[in-house]
């Protein structure tokens, strides 16, 4: 894992919107385009929330945030994460990795809790967290729609 520079926008950038056009894994409909991803993740530095990707040669095969919760003073040491890998990746142990990560940053910025905000569906997803000790604390159905269908959200939570 490493700290994502310029260089890996583009791998970032077909990442998100491979899952955007075929996974209930980002919420949206919309494709983005490289200043949108630019954005995002100068965003994210600005604020001093990593961004890791992994990378083999000079391919990304993933990549990881986490930000905050809620935009209130109180959720100030909770953040919310997201880790996304290339399909041709997966079952490799690259979330897990990103995951341990993220989870290592979180510590060291003094994060007491990480959120992840999970489609029911994705039943990987699920048991990726609850291999990293998270555990589900919500379900919550049909709080949003895509590909004409609504989906149920599960939070999972992990105390650092």
């Amino acid at each position: 894992m490493v700290d994502a520079g310029e260089e890996h926008l583009p791998g970032i950038l077909a990442i998100y919107n491979h899952a955007v056009v075929n996974t209930t894994a980002i919420w949206n409909d919309a494709l983005v385009d490289l200043d949108n991803r630019r954005a995002w993740w100068r965003g994210r530095i600005e604020a001093g929330f990593p961004v890791l990707v992994a990378v083999e040669g000079e391919a990304v095969l993933g990549y990881a945030s986490f930000g905050p919760f809620r935009a209130f003073d109180g959720y100030r040491q909770t953040v919310e994460h997201s880790i996304y890998v290339v399909e041709v990746a997966r079952r490799r142990g690259i979330a897990s990795a990103l995951l341990a990560a993220l989870e290592a940053e979180a510590r060291r910025a003094g994060m007491h809790v990480m959120l992840g905000g999970i489609a029911a569906d994705n039943e990987a997803s699920i048991r990726l967290h609850r291999k990293h000790g998270f555990a589900e604390t919500a379900r919550m159905p049909e709080v949003g729609q895509k590909f004409g269908r609504w989906l149920d959200l599960v939070f999972m939570q992990k105390v650092l």
